[in-house]
């Protein structure tokens, strides 16, 4: 796996979450910034997603496969998932969620990285 991938997409989602939480605090809904914000963070993780696949695949040394595909194919959900919710879902506490899940996407993707780097 690339590092600086993981770095970049670890500090997508934590950026994220920030923004998501000052829309929690100002009571603001989802709008097109947030929605370009959470696109944003989507290409980081669909790229992961690629890169993951492609470089596991041609991996020779062992590693836990299921768990790393596990959380290589859960992460890119997340954020759709979420902010989906907050567009549903109109209310303050929405964009908590959104926040939560910009979390998990970075606790994914550190995890993953653990995954990665520790038999090699």
């Amino acid at each position: 796996m690339l590092s600086w991938l993981i770095v970049v997409v670890v500090i997508a989602a934590a950026a994220f979450a920030v923004v998501a939480l000052l829309y929690a605090a100002r009571s603001r809904l989802v709008d097109d910034r947030l929605l370009l914000a959470a696109a944003v963070l989507e290409l980081a993780t669909l790229t992961q997603l690629v890169v993951g696949l492609v470089q596991a695949l041609g991996r020779t040394t062992d590693f836990e496969r299921a768990v790393f595909f596990a959380y290589l194919i859960t992460v890119p959900f997340v954020t759709p998932v979420t902010t989906l919710l907050a567009l549903k879902e109109k209310t303050r506490s929405s964009m908590a969620v959104v926040a939560g899940g910009a979390v998990v996407v970075g606790v994914l993707v550190a995890r993953l990285a653990q995954i990665w780097y520790a038999h090699v």
